[in-house]
């Protein structure tokens, strides 16, 4: 280090109790141990040999395969012979050591004996108080993939497993068994309600679904603005204009329960403005929320004024519920940024509006609606498939960021375009097989599954939907998420201030002369 500074190795800064098992012992043992000790992994050894590692991670695994804990043994679940580092390797190696696959804690070792553990969040928070001599640290790859920038307790996303939760609970199961209330209260307060917990927060929501009146009477300009009608840019200018008009204050002055508030009425407006909008282009009157109905099936009334068909009101709330959060997807983030300079929650969430218009995030539920109508029937698949593969061209709704096995959403929102019904469900159930069998014939070990996109196209088809509110429609869910990482984010602030990686020609240079 410059000026003679000492070099902070792992041994500064690892743990040396470290909690340890055998691997004879149950998952729930371990388990119990885990949880009393608040730790996020425990080491499995033989002697003072770690032989194995079990992490948070594996324990919501073992949960979400229904597996007896108390019969499960250690040894079934652990990463055997987990990677390790020496107490003498410096910061910055152990940085890039654990950045570089994924993982969050390393068990210390020296001449085969465990020293202690060193967890990614040490490792953070020593490069938080690096001296910018040392920018390798902060050295990322494009797009940032792999690198851990916060905490959160409102979910996460297990690519390789094909699994994601909100808070503690599987997401998927959360869409199948609760309403999509349940599990807004579940990302607001940690836990899902009571009978008159949700009673009460359902009549406190519903109080703002309505436009404020200074708002409504410029959504006719806004609607009409454009030469062609793009719905989640009018719904961005939508937003701001509530935030303005209800004088949202910066996060950083106001207190946790006026930002809540603030969450609880973007949140509630936004599917009555998404439709206002839609109907005045078209022409028409906007239909006012109906109190009596829950957040789905009103969004679905205020296209038509028809109370939907309870099917597919819960088939869009199995939607949305699916789409609520998704870890630290690109809108997410940005409105954490936003929120992390202290700026006003509508600013964050019309960012977040912002980057999910982008179509490589938010836009491709109707492209793959689209990508069936340009295939047109079943016997065509095949060659336009094989085409596509041949050239390289996008197969819209497949592969996906994170996911390196089948899309969980996809595999629920398949359920309920079977469920209910429609004529493009077996042509796309067909569509789907095609581009695996093609794909394993043609690219031989390259595995490319149906994602999130592919079957909400057709269930919100089916469901009564035009194609431009299906990005609305995904906005409408998601920005529950948003909002719950804006009240997360603001609790518990520092403002997100990355560095960069200076590329261009070697400065200074002597500027010419006019």
């Amino acid at each position: 280090m410059a000026d003679g500074a000492k070099v902070r190795t792992v041994s500064d800064l690892m743990t040396s109790d470290v909690l340890t098992a055998t691997p004879s012992e149950t998952i729930a043992e371990v388990s119990s141990r885990m949880g009393s000790r608040k730790v996020g992994s425990i080491v499995v050894v033989d002697d003072s040999r770690p032989v194995g590692i079990l992490t948070e991670r594996d324990m919501i695994k073992i949960a979400a395969s229904g597996t007896d804990t108390s019969i499960a043994k250690v040894s079934e679940w652990m990463t055997e012979n987990p990677d390790t580092v020496e107490p003498d390797v410096g910061v910055d190696d152990a940085f890039h050591r654990l950045t570089e696959h994924g993982y969050r804690h390393m068990p210390v070792v020296q001449d085969g004996k465990l020293l202690g553990i060193v967890s990614l969040r040490d490792l953070v928070r020593i490069a938080q108080i690096q001296p910018v001599e040392h920018p390798s640290l902060m050295e990322a790859p494009k797009g940032l993939e792999g690198v851990v920038v916060a905490e959160t307790e409102i979910g996460d996303v297990r690519g390789q497993e094909g699994f994601y939760h909100y808070r503690q609970y599987n997401a998927v199961e959360l869409a199948e068994k609760r309403t999509l209330e349940d599990v807004w209260f579940l990302l607001y307060y940690g836990h899902l309600p009571s009978k008159d917990e949700l009673k009460k927060f359902i009549e406190e929501k519903r109080q703002y679904r309505e436009v404020p009146e200074k708002v409504k009477a410029l959504l006719p300009g806004i609607a009409n603005a454009g030469d062609h009608f793009i719905p989640l840019d009018a719904l961005r200018t939508a937003v701001s204009l509530v935030a303005y008009a209800q004088d949202y204050k910066p996060s950083l002055d106001i207190d946790a329960k006026e930002l809540r508030h603030n969450a609880l009425q973007i949140t509630s407006v936004i599917p009555t403005l998404i439709m206002s909008l839609y109907r005045l282009n078209k022409g028409q009157e906007p239909i006012d929320p109906n109190p009596d109905l829950p957040y789905s099936a009103n969004y679905l009334y205020m296209l038509t004024g028809e109370v939907p068909d309870p099917e597919n009101a819960r088939a869009v709330e199995q939607y949305q519920i699916s789409t609520i959060d998704h870890g630290f997807n690109a809108s997410t983030f940005t409105a954490r940024v936003i929120t992390s300079t202290g700026a006003d929650l509508g600013a964050a969430v019309v960012g977040a509006i912002g980057a999910l218009s982008g179509p490589l995030h938010g836009g491709a539920p109707s492209r793959a609606l689209d990508m069936l109508d340009a295939i047109g029937k079943p016997e065509n698949a095949e060659p336009w498939v094989r085409d596509a593969v041949e050239h390289g061209k996008r197969i819209m709704g497949f592969g996906h960021r994170v996911y390196k096995t089948e899309d969980p959403r996809s595999r629920m929102l398949k359920g309920v375009a079977e469920r209910i019904g429609g004529e493009n469900v077996e042509f796309a159930k067909h569509i789907e097989q095609t581009v695996v069998d093609v794909l394993a014939e043609l690219k031989p070990g390259r595995q490319l599954y149906a994602n999130v996109e592919f079957y909400a196209g057709v269930v919100m088809d089916k469901a009564g939907l035009p194609r431009d509110l299906f990005t609305p429609t995904f906005a409408s869910s998601r920005v529950i998420g948003w909002t719950a990482h804006i009240l997360e984010q603001a609790a518990d602030n520092r403002l997100i201030r990355p560095s960069a990686h200076y590329a261009g020609p070697p400065p200074p240079q002597p500027v010419p002369d006019e």
